[in-house]
């Protein structure tokens, strides 16, 4: 019954019912206060005050606070922020750590095997910044309403074009949602966006924040592992970041592909199991666990890029999704797509003979833009180095890839590998798979989910709908539970759905918790039946992540 599945102009409910709601008209409204959509924004009022021109921008953001809703590793390629703000230093951004000291390794149950980092291999972050990507967020957000930008956090934009409360009219929409937006998702359908292109392949990504003794911290250094506890057929890896933030801060996480197949597998678990591996283990014993989030990224890359324009809007960032897989970064890539936006969109909207066909701008521009950039020759060559790993020897022949191919043609290899499909169609049913016996958690180094979720700053309003929805509420035990064990109780990084028994004797139902969600998307992306479809909550809900 939401009105994104049914339209409220067929929905009985609504009929007779004014919709009427106060207007305001804007020149570009961009959705989303996050990297990219500050970027635009700042590009936007960059051009308007250096070629004379009124030009009214607003950004809303559905965080109660820019930055708020920012998690991310984060290890940042500075290229894209040096091209916007030239200055950035003397501004004051928070780029307090660089990288010092790069280490990569594979792990197995009870060893680290190190593996030398050559120069020009994806994992080189020389040059590179160890950042709280939400305090970066949040200082852009400064820059932007120093140059005139309108900042409205809170304020949830729940439909195409406009936010249901107020309607924003603009010449052009922006939307920079981040991975697997909701608005995006709507778009894709209305203007047959994903056509001619593969189907997204995502992962989740958990972080904590911990506090360290003193005399286990190395500001500056950055170790990323793959192998145990995942196995070799499970795409993933960890990040482990020494911080320089004038006090011992580690920023720590594992991230996992949503293409795996073990319907048992929790990725939240697998986590918590990884420090208590020696080699991490021995830098957080003593420490505190000071915050936790969890977050979906998108890992298609190249193949996957949808259409990104259409009569009236644009898509920029982890919304269509520009992240370099092997780097594990897509910042400085989805700043860069929202600067290409800003230039095109302002050449089209102050052109006085441009003429628009369409009731919204169209701005075909931004997307032949991007395709000339950097951004697109630094996907195109790693295009192949995910879904190499698809093969008989996964992580181990994604590795031999990865160095035969990229580290010596860079890319040019003269075919394009194709992903495996969507994420929701890989799981084995549960009768195939082995359960995993996970360790309990020893409140030292792993902690339960609802201790972590409290570490998130979660929030919703009770009385509000919910924004966590089903297609079919029959779906989740005649399929999801009998097939698959409910995947979707292992999955989720918050305690968001649980089955429990019917209160009038046998059987089950599946209970969603939605005020614990962190809006991870984790189970609009890998549900195996599609049921399960997350809209947005009221404005100002949800994570209230401090630098995360």
């Amino acid at each position: 019954t939401h009105y994104s599945v049914c339209p409220r102009d067929k929905d009985a409910r609504w009929e007779g019912v004014t919709m009427e709601r106060f207007a305001d008209e804007a020149d570009v409204v961009i959705v989303g206060g996050g990297p990219a959509g500050l970027s635009a924004a700042i590009r936007l009022k960059q051009l308007a005050n250096q070629h004379d021109k009124e030009l009214r921008v607003c950004v809303v953001e559905k965080a109660s606070q820019i930055g708020a809703h920012i998690l991310s590793g984060a290890c940042l390629e500075p290229s894209a922020l040096i091209e916007l703000i030239p200055d950035w230093k003397e501004r004051g951004a928070p780029l307090n750590t660089p990288v010092t000291e790069d280490k990569f390794g594979i792990l197995t149950k009870k060893y680290r095997i190190p593996v030398p980092i050559l120069p020009g291999l994806p994992m080189n972050n020389h040059g590179n910044y160890i950042v709280r990507l939400g305090h970066l967020v949040r200082w852009l957000g400064e820059q932007a309403e120093e140059l005139g930008v309108e900042l409205y956090p809170g304020y949830a934009a729940s439909e195409d074009v406009f936010e249901r409360g107020m309607e924003l009219h603009a010449k052009v929409t922006v939307f920079g949602e981040g991975c697997h937006g909701h608005l995006a998702k709507q778009l894709y359908k209305r203007f047959k966006l994903r056509e001619n292109c593969e189907p997204q392949t995502y992962a989740i990504g958990l972080k904590e924040l911990w506090l360290i003794d003193e005399k286990n911290w190395r500001p500056g250094r950055v170790e990323h592992t793959v192998g145990w506890p995942l196995d070799r057929n499970t795409y993933g890896g960890s990040f482990l970041y020494h911080l320089d933030e004038k006090e011992p801060l580690v920023a720590l996480g594992l991230v996992v592909g949503l293409d795996y197949q073990n319907p048992y597998l929790s990725p939240f678990r697998e986590f918590q199991r990884w420090k208590h591996h020696p080699s991490v283990a021995s830098t957080l014993k003593g420490g505190s666990r000071i915050s936790y989030g969890a977050r979906a990224l998108n890992e298609g890359g190249f193949q996957s890029v949808p259409k990104l324009t259409f009569p009236g809007g644009v898509l920029i960032g982890c919304s269509p999704g520009f992240m370099n897989v092997p780097k594990i970064k897509g910042t400085h890539t989805a700043m860069k797509s929202g600067m290409l936006a800003a230039e095109c969109i302002f050449q089209t909207i102050t052109d006085e003979n441009f003429e628009s066909r369409t009731a919204g701008i169209h701005v075909p521009k931004y997307e032949e833009s991007l395709k000339n950039s950097w951004v697109w020759k630094e996907l195109y060559s790693v295009r192949n180095i995910r879904p190499s790993f698809h093969s008989y020897f996964g992580l181990y022949g994604g590795m031999i890839y990865t160095g035969i191919f990229y580290w010596i043609l860079r890319g040019k290899e003269p075919w394009t590998l194709k992903h495996i499909g969507e994420d929701s169609n890989q799981l084995k049913p549960a009768k195939d798979c082995t359960p995993i016996e996970y360790p309990k958690p020893d409140g030292k180094l792993s902690f339960d989910l609802l201790s972590s979720v409290a570490l998130s700053g979660t929030n919703h309003e009770h009385d509000q709908p919910p924004h966590l929805t089903l297609m079919d509420d029959s779906v989740p035990v005649a399929k999801n539970l009998a097939v698959y064990d409910g995947p979707e109780q292992h999955f989720c990084p918050a305690g968001v759905y649980e089955y429990v028994p019917l209160e009038s004797g046998d059987g089950m139902r599946l209970q969603i918790n939605a005020q614990n969600c962190v809006h991870c998307k984790t189970c609009d992306i890998k549900d195996p039946s599609q049921n399960i479809n997350w809209v947005v909550p009221e404005g100002g809900g949800g994570p209230a992540y401090n630098g995360m």
